[in-house]
C-alpha cells in the first residue's frame, strides 16, 4: 500500500464536498485495493455499492465504511467484528454504542497484542540464549 493510501486509510473519513460519489477506480486509487477486494466486501455486506448496469457508484457512506474494513483488517480484527461495528452506525444514537463497542474491542485488541509481543520477546531471548551456546561450541578458525 502506497503512503498516500495509507495515510488516508488512517485519516478521518470526512465526506468529500466536491463529489456525490465515487467509481471503484477512485476507491481503488485512493485506498490502495484492487477491484476484487471491493467485489469480495460487497459480496460480504460490507459495502452496499449502488448498481447501474454494470457499473457500480460508491458513495460517501461506501468509502467511510471501507476505510473502517481496511483500518480493522490492519489491527486484525475478523470480518465478522469490523462488520458489527459499522453496521452500529445505524443505530441512529449519535454513533454512541459504535464508539463504545469499538473502544471495548480495541482495548482487547491492544492486551491480545501485548502479550503476543511479550511471548515474542521471550521466543527471541530464548533463541539468542540457545544460539550463543550452539555458538560457543563451534570452534573457531
Amino acid at each position: 500500500m502506497s503512503t498516500a493510501a495509507l495515510s488516508a486509510a488512517y485519516a478521518a473519513i470526512e465526506p468529500r464536498s466536491d463529489r456525490d460519489h465515487y467509481s471503484i477506480t477512485d476507491l481503488c486509487a485512493e485506498f490502495g485495493v484492487t477491484p476484487r477486494a471491493l467485489r469480495f466486501y460487497e459480496d460480504e455486506g460490507l459495502i452496499a455499492p449502488e448498481r447501474r448496469g454494470t457499473t457500480r457508484i460508491y458513495s460517501h457512506r461506501d468509502r467511510a465504511r471501507l476505510a473502517w474494513i481496511l483500518r480493522g483488517k490492519r489491527v486484525g480484527f475478523s470480518l465478522g467484528e469490523i462488520r458489527e461495528m459499522i453496521d452500529l452506525y445505524d443505530l441512529g444514537d449519535g454513533r454512541r454504542v459504535q464508539r463504545a463497542v469499538t473502544a471495548d474491542r480495541c482495548r482487547d485488541r491492544i492486551a491480545a497484542l501485548e502479550a503476543q509481543k511479550r511471548d515474542i520477546d521471550a521466543a527471541i531471548g530464548e533463541l539468542n540464549d540457545f544460539l550463543d551456546t550452539i555458538e560457543a561450541d563451534i570452534p573457531k578458525d
